[in-house]
């Protein structure tokens, strides 16, 4: 459909964008942070704990005697419906490991190649503190490493977090918890510490500090994403309801006042009655302090003049929720390439994956969705090739490694070749008279 700028829509609302004055010193105090707790270990968390969250755990891994006094307070009711959603992120995930299976295929008659699904060995999970206790969040990051089937998984969150936490931690299958949070617990995982053992991978969101964090640490382990502030797009035509999609919005926007909040729709009628509707809405919202923040900041609407824009548009955005309200929604939905992940029709909102349907919410944010999906229980897994080949398998691929690597010089690839070619031959190949 080709590119697309913000001069071909018409804005109803445009967002202030993010804060120019973000922190520069962020990236030099992340840097001393891990320098730290890499040289000094558990002394380091410390006094970072006392630093950052006001507490300094006796010890930083939970035991099991915390774990089952946060069990026990844990309301049952809240238990019930966080086993849920555990069962619903597990089903999903077994299904979509389903999909993939390991491959072995005869390319040429003795040339044997295929894959194996290994799953990480140990992954680290950062749960995020936050403004809320985020139940779900642990859910989201735990259960498919248990799915996948990962040797041993670690979770670490903030001293300060709810102790309903802990419990959902131990419940959607942490192996080892730890009071540890922010671009710290990143530095441990990564490196190890005394108390906190080193990981393969590292997943989960968090804020600014662990997200420069979680970058600074790849290449030593692995990370799934470096994600920014929530996002919400809905796209619509005029079939669209106002108020639910004025209620989606807001849904999002409580989550951070960093939060980035918008619409495009084809209807004017739509986009204004919209506008109103989220001012109605945050009248009587208990956390309009922070929604109606973020939509003050971030919010925006804009009209596109027919689908086929609407469509572009929503590309050229890429964001992290992508909502379709249109009249055909599935059809609409099936032109759309780039988004974190997509909520087709009026029933499907963001709130519904956010807690228990069964996605997974931890999504790309800051139009990564152009080249990369969320988490999911792939993240969890490697697909390793190898290969066997047979004497027949020689006769048809040696000759062609030969004569490629005499062309480029490589004559002990090309030796190597040969071996197998001519065994007859090995000592005159290894004593360089056939060169």
């Amino acid at each position: 459909m080709g590119t697309i700028s913000e001069a071909d829509v018409e804005f109803i609302k445009r967002p202030q964008g993010q804060d120019v004055q973000a922190d520069r010193t962020l990236t030099a105090t992340v840097q001393n942070i891990i320098d730290q707790v890499r040289e000094r270990g558990d002394a380091a968390l410390r006094d970072y704990s006392a630093k950052f969250d006001k507490t300094t755990p006796e010890k930083f891994e939970v035991s099991e005697h915390e774990i089952a006094s946060a069990l026990a307070a844990l309301d049952p009711q809240t238990r019930k419906d966080s086993e849920f959603a555990i069962a619903q992120v597990k089903r999903f995930a077994e299904a979509q490991l389903a999909t993939m299976q390991p491959l072995d295929i005869e390319t040429l008659p003795g040339v044997h190649l295929g894959h194996r699904i290994i799953p990480i060995q140990t992954v680290g999970c950062y749960v995020p503190g936050g403004r809320y206790p985020i139940l779900s969040a642990p859910v989201m990051s735990i259960v498919p490493a248990v799915v996948a089937g990962c040797d041993e998984i670690i979770a670490c969150l903030p001293p300060g977090a709810h102790p309903a936490m802990i419990a959902i931690c131990h419940l959607a299958g942490a192996h080892r918890i730890f009071k540890v949070g922010g671009a710290q617990a990143i530095a441990a995982m990564a490196w190890g510490t005394e108390s906190v053992p080193v990981v393969d991978k590292v997943v989960g969101p968090g804020n600014a500090f662990v997200n420069e964090a979680k970058r600074q640490v790849f290449g030593k382990v692995g990370i799934d994403a470096l994600a920014g502030p929530s996002e919400i797009y809905v796209i619509a035509d005029d079939s669209a309801d106002p108020r639910i999609l004025a209620a989606d919005l807001l849904a999002q926007a409580e989550h951070d006042v960093h939060t980035r909040v918008g619409m495009a729709t084809t209807s004017a009628q739509i986009a204004r009655a919209t506008l109103a509707e989220i001012e109605r809405q945050l009248t009587n919202l208990p956390t309009a302090a922070t929604a109606g923040e973020a939509w003050k900041r971030q919010g925006e609407i804009v009209i596109c003049r027919d689908e086929e824009q609407l469509i572009a548009w929503a590309d050229h955005m890429a964001t992290e929720h992508l909502q379709v309200h249109t009249r055909d929604p599935h059809a609409t939905a099936s032109k759309i390439r780039n988004y974190g992940s997509l909520f087709i029709g009026q029933n499907a909102s963001v709130v519904f994956s956010d807690k228990c349907c069964g996605t997974n919410h931890t999504l790309p944010t800051m139009a990564a969705a152009r080249y990369t999906g969320g988490l999911w229980v792939g993240a969890y897994v490697k697909i390793c090739t190898h290969q066997w080949i047979d004497d027949h398998g020689i006769a048809a691929v040696a000759q062609p490694a030969v004569r490629q690597s005499r062309t480029e010089g490589m004559q002990a690839h090309r030796r190597a070749a040969e071996i197998r070619l001519l065994p007859d031959s090995i000592d005159a190949i290894t004593n360089g008279e056939r060169d």
